[in-house]
């Protein structure tokens, strides 16, 4: 394992800031798995919403970070910029709407921890944001612009989510874009689609996990065909993709190599902002390494720490709560070579 700076203000002289824009919510989790919304006996409230979690995450490891989006201007809109502050997650960025309130999500757990969700957004606050309400310097000092697709799926968030991309690019940010598949959000799977591909040839570096592979190109992910996945998906100016496959680990490409990393097994409570945990890995890594794509060695040793982060948040309830520190991944992956 590489060694990385374990000062967190070390990485954030040297490291990137990492802008990440979407959505924030609140997940209701229930205190009982395996069990139905209905008959769920109580639910526990946690911080939630990818590109925020992501924010979370590298700020977690010592990173430096911003969050650009939308919230209600009610207690849980301003409990969850409170706990973004409180995780060193810039929120300049941040807007509060009078007239809509925060998103929620209610996520059923099943024993093995995978995920069911039903969400609230009629619509909510996030998919509210303005062009307008930009913060334009913020966006134009990234080293990294993070999103996912949500922010897609309406207007006007849609045009302010188009009109950050093209800001990143033109101040030389790179773009980071993990599709965040939620079929129940949008219209249909054909409108589905068609979305989370509109943007897909911007983007440089592409984080998707091998369910969504399934959704994107046909088949299911027991048939993985490499040779079509990247026919369909590998697009001429893409410096990297990472295809996740859980506890397996993930596999990679660039133009250069290819190859897969194994993953790191815990025992998983509640799988909610796994992806997402190992995405503030990856830029975490990248955020102090911007070129690692180029060297597989050191985009090995990321992935490897990226897969960490996952494994770890897996263990606990809730997507940010189960975010880990640097120093608890290190220990994990001290853990599993000696365990090798």
């Amino acid at each position: 394992m590489a060694e990385i700076s374990t000062s967190s203000e070390g990485s954030r002289e040297n490291g990137s800031l990492v802008v990440c824009f979407g959505e924030i919510l609140i997940d209701f989790v229930p205190t009982e798995s395996g069990v139905s919304l209905a008959d769920a006996p109580a639910f526990s409230k946690a911080p939630g919403g990818a590109p925020a979690n992501v924010a979370v995450g590298i700020t977690r490891l010592g990173g430096s970070s911003a969050f650009v989006g939308k919230v209600g201007d009610d207690e849980f809109g301003h409990m969850l910029a409170e706990i973004l502050k409180q995780n060193k997650v810039e929120i300049s960025g941040m807007r509060f709407d009078h007239n809509a309130r925060t998103a929620l999500a209610f996520v059923t757990l099943r024993f093995d921890g995978e995920r069911e969700f039903l969400f609230y957004r009629h619509p909510s606050a996030d998919m509210l944001l303005h062009e307008s309400e930009l913060d334009r310097n913020l966006i134009q000092k990234a080293g990294i612009f993070h999103y996912g697709s949500i922010s897609l799926i309406a207007e006007p968030c849609r045009s302010a989510h188009l009109a950050a991309i093209d800001i990143a690019k033109t101040s030389g940010s790179i773009l980071s874009y993990d599709p965040n598949l939620r079929l129940a959000l949008w219209p249909s799977s054909e409108a589905a689609h068609e979305g989370v591909m509109s943007i897909w040839d911007k983007a440089d570096i592409i984080k998707v996990s091998d369910e969504e592979i399934s959704f994107l190109i046909g088949g299911d992910k027991e048939s993985f065909d490499e040779n079509i996945m990247l026919e369909k998906l590998f697009h001429p100016n893409l410096k990297l993709l990472i295809v996740t496959e859980g506890s397996k680990g993930c596999r990679y490409f660039t133009k250069q190599f290819k190859g897969k990393v194994p993953g790191i097994k815990t025992k998983a409570v509640d799988t909610t902002g796994a992806g997402d945990s190992f995405v503030g890995g990856m830029l975490y890594s990248l955020a102090s390494d911007i070129d690692i794509y180029q060297d597989e060695k050191r985009l090995r040793e990321a992935l490897l720490f990226a897969n960490a982060c996952g494994a770890l948040t897996v263990k606990e309830k809730g997507a940010i709560p189960g975010l880990p520190t640097k120093t608890a991944v290190l220990q994990l992956l001290a853990e599993d070579v000696d365990v090798k």
